[in-house]
């Protein structure tokens, strides 16, 4: 029997019982209990992602396009969504656009097909903090998501944490406050997103040094590379939000061939 979402209205081993079997004494034992929005227009594969997430211990909100969505964020506590990319009345990115519009910072994955490559670079542009390729896995989804809520479970916890003495790193007129969470450049505030972030801050604390595209996936997601689009794009977004010109850096720099770094000034 197969074991994957393929996003033609089939949900394969959709059984509970195996579902609950398969993570029995495996579940990510959490302090809170974590929100998350599943946004897909496929019923079959929308319920199935939920079966799978409650048997991790998720709380499990569900949408079948983007203004649904958008209303359930409104009405609920969400730290992660994941959202299809292509669904009627609002679509995924244009969701994903009104979420960070509205100041929404919890990660965000996208599901996509194969044919959707323009809109999955589109989103990630947008904000969106990682993607899964249909079809996947169950297990593959769960990994992602158990990844990125544990990076922003640390992210909140360093907001929210006041009693610390700041760690301030500064290259040139390029600022970054760890304990406040905050990028400046020449004293002006920069919005990053938290994958942004933590891009920024590990290059800006090891000034000089030349990290792969791989090195920096591997750190941040604390998972094996296999695709590092999502780290070009990153890069691309946090060049466009603190360079003057963005084709020629002044802070964050490509090494050809090898990877980036921030210099020394």
């Amino acid at each position: 029997m197969p074991d994957v979402f393929d996003g033609q209205k089939h949900l394969h081993r959709g059984q509970r019982g195996w579902v609950q079997n398969i993570f029995e004494g495996g579940k990510l034992y959490m302090e809170q209990k974590y929100h998350v929005l599943v946004v897909e227009d496929d019923k079959d594969i929308r319920e199935g992602i939920e079966i799978y997430l409650k048997s991790q211990g998720y709380e499990v909100y569900q949408a079948a396009d983007g203004a649904e969505g958008l209303k359930v964020v409104e009405q609920e506590e969400i730290h992660l969504a994941i959202v299809d990319i292509m669904m009627p009345v609002m679509d995924g990115v244009a969701m994903l656009m009104k979420l960070r519009s509205m100041e929404y910072e919890f990660p965000v994955i996208m599901l996509s097909a194969k044919s959707e490559e323009v809109d999955k670079i589109m989103g990630l542009n947008m904000g969106a903090d990682d993607y899964v390729t249909k079809p996947f896995t169950p297990l593959e989804l769960l990994a992602r998501v158990n990844s990125h809520l544990r990076r922003y479970s640390k992210y909140l916890s360093a907001i929210k944490d006041e009693g610390s003495k700041d760690h301030i790193y500064t290259i040139g007129g390029l600022e970054l406050n760890e304990d406040t969470v905050e990028v400046t450049v020449d004293g002006e505030p920069v919005k990053l997103t938290p994958m942004e972030f933590k891009i920024v801050q590990l290059l800006i604390k090891n000034p000089g040094r030349v990290f792969s595209a791989d090195e920096i996936y591997e750190r941040i997601w604390n998972e094996k590379a296999v695709n590092t689009d999502t780290i070009m794009v990153h890069v691309r977004n946090i060049r466009e939000k603190i360079e003057i010109d963005p084709k020629n850096p002044k802070y964050l720099k490509v090494v050809w061939g090898v990877g980036y770094k921030i210099d020394r000034q």
